[in-house]
C-alpha cells in the first residue's frame, strides 16, 4: 500500500496563497500519476488537478486553472498544490491521491489510495 499525507492548510484570507503537501510512504510514487480532490462541507468531491508520473502533463479543473499549480519532486516522493488568489468558494478539505497508471486522470474512482486530506479555510 501507499499511505500519503497532507500538510500545509490552514486558515486565510481571500487573495492570499497556500502550499499544500503530500508525503507518500510505503513504495514509490514516482511511476504514477497522482491527483488533488476537494470536498466543501455538504457539497460533492470535486476534482482539482493531476499531473502525470513524470510531471510533464497536468490538468486542472475549470475552477481553479490559472490559480492553483500542481507539481511533484519524486526523489522526494512528493506531490504539491500551490494556490494563489484564493477565494472563499475554495474553501474544504483537499485531498491527494495515487492513480494506478502513469498518466493524468480526473475520475476519483480511478485513484487507488487516498489521504486523510487538509482542511482549507478562506475568509472573505
Amino acid at each position: 500500500q501507499v499511505q500519503l499525507v497532507e500538510s500545509g492548510g490552514g486558515l486565510v484570507q481571500a487573495g492570499d496563497s497556500l502550499r499544500l503537501s503530500c508525503a507518500a510512504s510505503g513504495r514509490t510514487v514516482s511511476n504514477v500519476a497522482m491527483g488533488w480532490f476537494r470536498q466543501a462541507p455538504g457539497k460533492e468531491r470535486e476534482f482539482v488537478a493531476t499531473i502525470s508520473w513524470n510531471g510533464d502533463r497536468t490538468y486542472y479543473g475549470n475552477s481553479v486553472k490559472g490559480r492553483f499549480t500542481i507539481s511533484r519532486d519524486n526523489d522526494k516522493n512528493t506531490v504539491y498544490l500551490q494556490m494563489n488568489s484564493l477565494k472563499p468558494e475554495d474553501t474544504g478539505v483537499y485531498y491527494c491521491a495515487s492513480a494506478a497508471s502513469k498518466y493524468i486522470v480526473v475520475t476519483w474512482s480511478l485513484y487507488e489510495f487516498w489521504g486523510q486530506g487538509t482542511q482549507v479555510t478562506v475568509s472573505s
